[in-house]
């Protein structure tokens, strides 16, 4: 058996830092340490290559197989990518609020820079964070 409690997957930029990190190691090595792997009935760590790669395109937003949902519905991991709606605003899913472990009123500063806005999560108690 192995000696070390199995992870959950990375995914998304979380997974590319992770890797990033490990780039001395092989693929096999960077699979395993991100999740991508399985331990049989043996006891024996099988790593999921294909899982791992599926999920390191889909972080890097490369699309291989065609299907897009336009639903927006359910399922779909962060893209890390938001559209500007109709009426002019912003929506940040769920995905993110869930990754962030956001509670209902949680507030935020907002400021503008050039070509991006920026978040900055507000202390609950004191006011803005330094």
């Amino acid at each position: 058996m192995s000696k070390k409690k199995k992870i959950e997957p990375l995914l998304g930029e979380a997974l590319l830092a992770k890797v990033k990190e490990l780039e001395s190691l092989s693929k096999e090595e960077k699979a395993k340490e991100c999740g991508y792997y399985t331990v049989t009935k043996n006891g024996v760590e099988r790593v999921n290559m294909m899982k791992f790669l599926s999920a390191l395109l889909e972080a890097k937003e490369i699309d291989v197989d065609g299907k897009h949902s336009s639903n927006g519905r359910g399922g779909r991991s962060a893209s890390y990518r938001i559209t500007v709606q109709a009426n002019g605003n912003l929506l940040i899913g769920a995905a993110y609020t869930k990754q962030m472990d956001l509670k209902p009123g949680d507030e935020f500063e907002i400021s503008l820079g050039r070509k991006h806005i920026r978040l900055k999560q507000l202390d609950s108690d004191e006011g803005f964070e330094d």
